[in-house]
Formats: C-alpha cells, sequence, structure tokens
C-alpha cells in the first residue's frame, strides 16, 4: 500500500498561486485513481479533484474548475495540485487521497469513502 504525504501548502494573498505535491511511498502508486480533497475549519472534507490512473481522465468541483489543475507523474510518484487565481474560500487544508479498487456510479469518485489511503493534510490560507 502506498503512505502519502503533502506538502507545499502555506499562506498566500488573493489572486495568488500555490502548488501542492502529494509524495507517494511504494511501488504500485501507477495502480492509484488520485484525488485532492480540502477541509475548512468547522466544516466538512469536500472533494476537490480527481485524476485517473494514467492521468488521461480529470474531474474537478465546480468551486474550482478553470483554476486548479491535478496531475500526476507516476515515474516520480507524484501528484499535484496546482492551484491559481485563490480566493480567501479557498482556505483549508488539504488532504490527497488514493484509491486501488476504483468505483462504480457517477461521481463516485467524489466520495470520501472510495479512498483507501489518506496523507496528513497540507494548511492553505488565502487572505483578502
Amino acid at each position: 500500500q502506498v503512505q502519502l504525504v503533502e506538502s507545499g501548502g502555506g499562506l498566500v494573498q488573493g489572486g495568488g498561486s500555490l502548488r501542492l505535491s502529494c509524495a507517494a511511498s511504494g511501488r504500485t502508486f501507477s495502480n492509484y485513481a488520485m484525488a485532492w480533497f480540502r477541509q475548512a475549519p468547522g466544516k466538512e472534507r469536500d472533494f476537490v479533484a480527481a485524476i485517473s490512473l494514467s492521468g488521461g481522465s480529470t474531474y474537478y468541483a465546480d468551486s474550482v474548475k478553470g483554476r486548479f489543475t491535478i496531475s500526476r507523474d507516476n515515474a516520480k510518484n507524484m501528484a499535484y495540485l496546482q492551484m491559481n487565481s485563490l480566493k480567501p474560500e479557498d482556505t483549508a487544508v488539504y488532504y490527497c487521497a488514493a484509491d486501488r479498487f476504483g468505483c462504480s456510479g457517477g461521481g463516485c469518485y467524489t466520495r470520501l469513502n472510495v479512498y483507501q489511503r489518506w496523507g496528513q493534510g497540507t494548511q492553505v490560507t488565502v487572505s483578502s
């Protein structure tokens, strides 16, 4: 199984950019679909973006579509979240997640319980 470690969070002004990274241990990274979720204080953990095994398919929450880009590099065991045009409402702890088994049903990749492995999270704070 993979172990996940996020990095790249920090404090940024509104309109700025950050790139989050998710480093995965193990030799089977390419067998996992990857996703990013976020959790603001006092709120539930919400889906942000997901990417298929090969990277050929990506999915985004409506709130980040056109501003965030998810990508992966299977040779480096890395997943990324490029975040542009950041807004104060993007402030949250961001988590990467990995799914080994896939799922069925429309939009199933947005569900927390699809993912077996989680990182510890990285804080993103956007000032106004």
